[in-house]
This record gives C-alpha cells, structure tokens and sequence, in this order.
C-alpha cells in the first residue's frame, strides 16, 4: 500500500476537521448567494476550492464555515447574519452530505452516518460591534468560534497585522473572552497579535485554538503562531490548526506578497482584493516576477516543527480555502489533505498521531468547551458589561 492509500485509509476512519473554509464569503461575492448558479453538488473547479464532490475526495469530515465579513463592511452584524443565512440554506439543500453540527456529539453523529459536519466560526470581534448580548446571539444561531480580530484591531483587541491599539486585550477584551467561555464558544486566536494570544490564555478558562495558523519560527510572519504561545497550548489544552496559505508557510512567499501587494495598492485596488481586475494584474506582477511556490513539504516542515514545541495532541488543520488566492502545490483545493497526511506518513508520524491531527485533537477541544460551559454557567450570570463600563 502506498502512502497515499494509507492516508485515504486513515482519513475515511478519522476524517479531518478543518478549522477554517471561507465559501460563504466566495459565494457572497461571485453569485450574491445564488446557490443554483455555484452548485456544490456538483465540481466547481473553475470558480471556488471546495465543493462536496472534492471535500469528499479530501477526506473531510467535518469543516467550520466561515461566517467571515471585512472589519470595514457597514452594518458588520448584518452581514454577518447573512453568512450564517448563507450557511444555513447550505445545509438545507445539501441534507445528504452536510449535516448541522452545534456538539462534538454532533461531530461524532455526523462521521458515523459518513455525512460532513458543518459548524460556523465568526472571523473577527467587530462582528459583535463591541456588543455582548451579540455575541450570544450569534452562539444561539451557531456559531462556535470567534477570530478576536481579523486584519485590523478592534477596539478592545490588536490584531496581528495592524500597529498596536491597546496592548493586546482590554478590560472588555477579557471580558469577551470570559463571555465566549460561559457560552462555550471557542476563543479563535489566528489573526491576532502576540500580545493578544498572551492575554486571552492569561483570561480563558477553555481551551482556544488556532483556526488557521502556521508557525512563525518557521516562517517571520505575523499572522503565525510565536514559538512561547505554542508551548502553553499543553496547560490550556488548545489546538493550533496550520494553514495552507503560502505566504504564511514559506519566506520566500512572504517577501513576493508584499511586493505583489504594494501593486495592487498602487493601482488603487485592496491588497486581499481577488476580483477578476485584482486577478489580472496579479497575473501580469506574476509574469515579471515568478511567484515562489509553496509545497505539501512546506506545510509539514510547520506541522513538523510545531509538533516538537507544543506536541501532537494540540495539532489541527485549517486549509482557509477561498480565503486565499493561492494554494501549495499539492493542496490546490479540498481535495488535497491526503496529499499532507501521505507526506506526514513518509516522515514518521504514527497513524494514531495522525488521527489526533484530523479529528481527535479537535472533537476534544469543543467537548471541553461545552464542559466550562457547563460549569460556568451553574455559577455565573450572563454578563451585560459594555466597552465603556470596562475600558472608559
């Protein structure tokens, strides 16, 4: 058998959770949501990453949608609710292979009647507007992760790959944090600075994890994971989910980022803009400087590396297909995890550690999650503080 049969083995008995998909968004922004013009049912290669036939393909069996919206869309809760629209009527046209999913029970459920198991995770504080009767809200509509912050701060949190706002957290910021663990929605620390990864495992209760995030001492960039937070992922009994992202795997993808984005800006266009002209001028930067291309053994160099500082039982995967514009060889779309678990395979990794990785790992982290929920929830009231009762 070779590695790639062992690890189509593998995954149809422990399919993978990946943390992070963001075809609501694609779908929001090619087709306004028009589900019968992207069909999932069937193969859409030509326009997204992920559709059923690939996710199958891929071996995935349980996947967080998300609900994502920028930190400058007006009205953020508004269309935050559209994605979670968006997610529902997924589930409700695809019954036999999509299966709702609240509970690690639920994910359980879901991987014995061999249908996928569809959670949301919301990307970024603003899409609670500084509100905490929202956030609850958006748990009761499903939602079971929260991003602290995208691209940019909110006002109680910094982000990863914006200057320094307040540090880290504010006194609302783990106020937040408190709230997400009453509720039993998981603390999601990609996307955030530093600073703020050590204040929210200062201020939580529950687990967190890493919905998509690779390492930085492997790769210099911002938005991974620093070598001092995955050492304390053992106490917390987190999980960091590595992404496929190149510019987050692979140096040399970095520094090409950056120079292809200053292109964009300087034609007047968003640096994460992947509109069909955003597209075209990628494509011509592209010809006049070759873009450095990511692999399958670039991943695993994180997963590697990773594993050696916070050990396997806090490892996960999180492609953020659709989310990106450009993919590994290798792991071009959905279909590619056997590609990854084939190359851990060759490396060593046991089939035990590699289930750890696609499922175990996570289905443990939200049941621990629903535990301090529980918990929580005998001794304490929701809270109704505000940013201006904590921060002033």
């Amino acid at each position: 058998m070779t590695s790639l049969e062992e690890a189509r083995a593998l995954l149809a008995e422990f399919p993978v959770v990946d943390g992070h998909n963001d075809l609501p968004w694609a779908l929001r922004k090619q087709v306004g949501y028009d589900l019968d013009s992207r069909d999932i049912a069937a193969h859409q290669n030509a326009h997204l990453h992920t559709d059923i036939p690939r996710l199958r393909e891929g071996g995935v069996g349980a996947q967080y949608w998300s609900v994502y919206v920028p930190s400058d869309q007006p009205e953020p809760v508004a269309a935050t609710l559209e994605q979670i629209d968006c997610v529902r009527q997924l589930l409700a046209r695809y019954p036999a292979d999509l299966a709702p999913a609240l509970t690690a029970a639920d994910l359980e459920a879901a991987r014995r009647e061999g249908r996928i198991a569809s959670l949301m995770g919301a990307e970024g504080g603003h899409s609670i507007a500084g509100s905490l009767g929202t956030l609850r809200g958006l748990y009761a509509l499903g939602v079971r992760y929260m991003t602290l912050t995208h691209n940019d701060n909110v006002p109680w949190a910094d982000s990863a790959t914006d200057e320094p706002g307040v540090g880290g957290l504010s006194e609302f910021g783990r106020a937040v944090v408190r709230e997400m663990n009453r509720e039993g929605m998981l603390v999601d620390l990609s996307h955030v600075a530093a600073t703020t990864m050590r204040d929210a495992l200062d201020a939580t209760s529950a687990p967190v994890i890493f919905s998509h995030s690779s390492s930085r001492a492997v790769c210099d960039h911002p938005r991974n994971i620093p070598d001092d937070v995955l050492e304390r992922l053992p106490a917390n009994g987190g999980v960091a989910m590595v992404t496929f992202v190149p510019k987050f795997v692979l140096q040399a993808a970095v520094d090409w980022t950056a120079a292809a984005d200053e292109n964009l800006r300087a034609h007047g266009l968003h640096h994460l803009d992947t509109s069909p002209e955003a597209m075209k001028l990628h494509r011509a930067f592209e010809e006049r400087n070759p873009r450095p291309v990511a692999t399958v053994p670039t991943v695993a160099d994180h997963l590697d590396h990773m594993r050696e500082v916070a050990g396997v039982d806090h490892l996960g995967i999180g492609g953020d297909y659709d989310g990106t514009a450009f993919t590994p060889d290798g792991l071009n779309d959905v279909s590619g995890y056997p590609n990854l678990i084939a190359e851990l395979l060759d490396r060593g990794w046991s089939k035990s550690d590699l289930a750890k990785v696609t499922w175990q790992n996570s289905v443990r982290v939200l049941g621990a999650a629903e535990d301090v929920a529980r918990e929580l929830q005998a001794t304490r009231g929701p809270s109704n503080a505000t940013i201006e009762s904590l921060d002033g």
